[in-house]
């Protein structure tokens, strides 16, 4: 198992509580502006985080044969000595050989376990804790040796590619996820988080555009389209065991249809949550586009919002944080995303207050400074860099 065994597994997958150091220091600046509870630390069962602030998963195509490179190590160690608390692997392909067949993607099987290993060793090393984010392309994979599956063959209306997965193939992926979750566990990480966001393979399942099924893995209402799922929290929580921390990634929006809906009500969002919760997500990550805007009509609840209130779990925002322009339009459009650092110190003043999340994700900002949160921290806003499409502009990924 790529030099690793049940015997190499760490006592507890977790840090000691760190002591008062500068990843939690509430600064005067910070109390100032509302937003001084974000330096606070914060505890997830067993984990403890410094502070509030996250690094989501997000591609920079620094593996090789799905293991990740001292390139990809420094940049995630580089990270948390910025400030940031939690650091989530960049979407990792499960053990499954329908997962993707992106040259450059991560994987999480017995061959990279130990390579995993060394860089989440490193993020420790550093203070930071660190989750892998197991994933599974579904209907968006290259097609050309004719294996790849999704609930129905759809990546999205009008775009068949590949076939509905069968039963026994579900099961295997199933598997897949929890041997995949397990290596993780060896490896040394504290959680890993399932991708079902986005418009991939899970959120194919939960769309019902792109869930056309009548067996157990379909049906007119979310819960029923979400039967997958809960086998996979139940599936990794046996794996795993009951302390070992399992996030799941949601979103309402795909990459290619930024109106499409999950759920319809938040009476519906209920429903799915708790579904998920019994079967073992302790936390929930739900993706927007802008983090600040309202999930429904009628509430000034965002969907991290909503999501916290229904679920009574610990709940990650994230969207567009300070910056002027979502994640799509960054790849879309003409020009430069401009960063935005005063609005967003507002905007989460406002939703500290309102308690709208407990964990803030920052995404393509981190990737443009990796100090953005010591110098949030510190009052130094002025001194962020935005980000640039140049920052990525080394990715290679099939579209």
């Amino acid at each position: 198992m790529g030099g690793l065994s049940a015997s190499a597994r760490p006592p507890r997958h977790l840090l000691p509580a760190p002591s008062r150091g500068p990843h939690q220091m509430t600064t005067d600046y910070a109390v100032e502006n509302g937003i001084g509870k974000l330096f606070e630390p914060f505890q997830i069962k067993d984990l403890v985080l410094p502070n509030r602030f996250i690094m989501p998963a997000m591609q920079r195509g620094w593996c090789a044969d799905g293991a990740p490179l001292q390139q990809l190590t420094n940049y995630y160690r580089r990270r948390v000595e910025g400030g940031v608390s939690l650091v989530i692997s960049e979407s990792c392909a499960i053990a499954h050989p329908t997962a993707t067949k992106q040259p450059l993607a991560c994987s999480m099987t017995s061959k990279t376990a130990s390579s995993w290993r060394a860089c989440i060793g490193e993020i420790h090393d550093a203070g930071g804790l660190f989750f892998v984010q197991l994933w599974h392309e579904g209907a968006f994979r290259n097609d050309e040796d004719g294996q790849t599956v999704s609930a129905s063959g759809l990546a999205y209306p009008g775009l068949e590619s590949g076939q509905a997965a069968t039963a026994e193939q579900l099961q295997e992926i199933i598997d897949g996820y929890a041997e995949s979750a397990w290596l993780a566990q060896l490896a040394g990480a504290n959680g890993v988080e399932i991708h079902c966001a986005h418009g991939y393979f899970l959120d194919q399942f939960l769309w019902a555009k792109t869930n056309l099924r009548n067996d157990d893995f379909g049906g007119n209402d979310l819960v029923a389209r979400a039967q997958l799922h809960l086998r996979i929290l139940k599936a990794i929580r046996l794996a795993c065991g009951e302390s070992f921390v399992i996030s799941l990634r949601f979103s309402q929006w795909k990459e290619h249809d930024f109106t499409a809906t999950i759920a319809n009500t938040p009476e519906e969002l209920g429903l799915f949550l708790k579904l998920m919760s019994e079967a073992g997500a302790d936390i929930f990550h739900a993706s927007t586009r802008r983090f600040w805007e309202p999930a429904w009509e009628g509430s000034e609840r965002t969907l991290a919002g909503w999501t916290r209130a229904l679920s009574g779990k610990p709940t990650v925002a994230v969207g567009s944080v300070g910056l002027d322009r979502d994640v799509m339009a960054s790849f879309t459009d003409e020009g430069e995303a401009v960063g935005t650092v005063p609005e967003t110190v507002r905007q989460l003043k406002d939703a500290v207050a309102t308690d709208q999340f407990d964990l803030l994700a920052i995404g393509r900002s981190l990737i443009g400074d990796p100090d953005w949160v010591r110098k949030l921290q510190h009052g130094e806003t002025g001194k962020i860099r935005p980000f640039q499409k140049r920052d990525i502009a080394d990715v290679e990924w099939d579209s």
